[in-house]
């Protein structure tokens, strides 16, 4: 019997929503003790942020960072649990914030290291944040030339003809009249950011980080992680694993990259964990937020592989299904 090599991706912000997480806790224990252990973490009930959300706040940097991972390593305990040593990755990744899932995942931080992590990380994002993001179906290199015009730079290279830019409002806005004018066949599409992530108005925030990533504790990486900054596999060192956490902040997601590498590594099963996007209002009708890029990336690359989305109960339930079965 083949086994599957399985690539596990998490998603980033922008896949928050009121109600996430809530079908988790009523149906699998493990997700209860990890929304306990968050709460203790952060200091305040996250589990009522997610869930409910009374004071909105979930869309704002410092509190969607903490909710996001604690929905996608809720996934993905849940998954391990039902799922056993079928369930064991063989790469994964995770865009923006969702790297910090993916190294969960990977052994090399603890949940509640990654969780302050990120709950630190998103305080300074806020506070640091200006700008905005705009989300264009340019390839890089014209993308790159309109940015650097504008003073902008490039937020994520999500698929070959789908790269985000970001900048200061006004030069963004300068940017987007540009394009439409030196582009006329392409689009770009506001993105509700709280700033220009990923580009060098994060620097601030990214200097700050410094200090809360050498007082962190990161482990031996027992499953292969790609590095957004890199787009390869993060070395094992944990001084090595910092740098490129810092320098993520300040430079482009290389998305791409990393489907690219995992692509190369010969996954047969990818499996998307956490979070959600669509208009629907319960976890059961979300829609997964990186399903699009994956199946777009393997068309570019012109090769198969399963996509199984974990990122609510029943999803979780039909994707250990599939991965206790041969491949």
């Amino acid at each position: 019997m083949k086994a599957r090599k399985i690539f596990y991706v998490f998603p980033g912000q922008g896949s928050q929503y009121r109600g996430m997480g809530s079908d988790l806790v009523r149906e699998f224990e493990s997700a209860r003790e990890i929304y306990a252990r968050a709460s203790a973490v952060v200091g305040y009930d996250i589990a009522k942020l997610s869930f409910e959300d009374p004071d909105d706040k979930l869309a704002t940097t410092r509190y969607t960072q903490p909710a996001l991972l604690t929905h996608e390593v809720a996934c993905l305990t849940a998954l391990r649990d039902l799922a056993g040593g079928a369930g064991g990755a063989a790469v994964t990744a995770g865009h923006s914030l969702g790297e910090y899932s993916a190294l969960v995942c990977a052994g090399a931080l603890s949940f509640e290291g990654a969780l302050a992590l990120v709950a630190e990380r998103g305080r300074l994002m806020s506070e640091h944040g200006r700008g905005s993001m705009l989300a264009t179906t340019l390839e890089l290199e014209p993308a790159r030339e309109l940015a650097d015009k504008h003073y902008c730079g490039i937020g994520g290279c999500n698929l070959p003809e789908q790269t985000v830019i970001a900048g200061d409002t006004a030069d963004l806005d300068a940017l987007a009249e540009d394009l439409a004018k030196t582009h006329p066949g392409k689009r770009g599409i506001k993105l509700n950011a709280e700033g220009a992530f990923h580009t060098y108005l994060m620097i601030a925030a990214a200097l700050k980080f410094r200090e809360t990533l050498r007082n962190t504790e990161f482990r031996k990486i027992a499953v292969e992680v790609l590095s957004n900054y890199t787009g390869r596999p993060h070395i094992d060192d944990p001084d090595a694993i910092r740098s490129r956490l810092f320098f993520q902040l300040f430079h482009t997601v290389r998305w791409v990259a990393c489907m690219n590498a995992a692509i190369d590594a010969g996954v047969d099963t990818i499996v998307e964990l956490g979070g959600g996007i669509g208009k629907g209002d319960t976890p059961a009708e979300k829609r997964p937020n990186l399903e699009s890029i994956v199946k777009k990336s393997l068309i570019w690359r012109q090769r198969e592989a399963q996509y199984l989305p974990a990122i609510n109960a029943d999803g979780i339930r039909a994707a250990a299904e599939q991965l206790i079965k041969p491949a």
